[in-house]
């Protein structure tokens, strides 16, 4: 397979950058490490094997540029915790009877994997994601999007294990409940 050629690259800009702003929420560090994924793309084409499509390999020197960006960001500043008023726990207890079992059991989304290749689904997914206070969206996407070890986030973030699942926890619940009410009112 040939190298991929500017124009190829180019064209993939606006996928990068929404992905990049779902995991950072700050436009200027998107177009950032866009630009820097770009860059190195450009400089390592050569050694595109094309073992994968062009797309996933700029997705994962993207992933490598966001989380250099987050522990930058980590090593700088602390992880500010305001956005945990315990009001997320409060809703979490209201989905379980005292007996642990749940108070209404998840609607079926159906198959997962053709609802992430439904385009309204991943717009759904997104708007629920962004409306995760920060920590707790940070701690998801390091998780589950950049499939962080359990110690690699401890480390970068500076929490416990434990915080960490919580927070996992928290995470799942109300991306659950949003895309219930949402993707919901959208297939109906």
């Amino acid at each position: 397979m040939t190298a991929p050629g500017t124009e190829e690259l180019e064209q993939l800009r606006p996928y990068l950058l929404r992905y990049a702003l779902l995991q950072l929420r700050d436009r200027e560090s998107a177009e950032d490490v866009v630009q820097e994924t770009l860059l190195s793309a450009l400089e390592g084409r050569a050694r595109f094997a094309g073992k994968s499509t062009v797309k996933t390999w700029l997705t994962g020197i993207l992933k490598h540029k966001i989380i250099d960006l987050i522990r930058r960001r980590a090593r700088d500043q602390p992880l500010v915790s305001d956005d945990d008023d315990g009001s997320e726990a409060e809703a979490a207890d209201a989905l379980f009877q005292a007996d642990g079992h749940w108070q209404q059991f998840p609607a079926d989304w159906g198959s997962p994997e053709r609802a992430l290749e439904d385009k309204r689904f991943r717009e759904v997914f997104e708007l629920c994601a962004k409306a995760m206070p920060l920590r707790t969206a940070r701690v998801f996407m390091m998780r589950e999007v950049l499939e962080l070890s359990t110690e690699e986030i401890c480390k970068e973030l500076g929490i416990t294990p434990t915080n960490l699942w919580v927070i996992l926890h928290r995470a799942r619940l109300a991306l659950r409940e949003c895309i219930e009410i949402k993707w919901g009112t959208a297939a109906a």
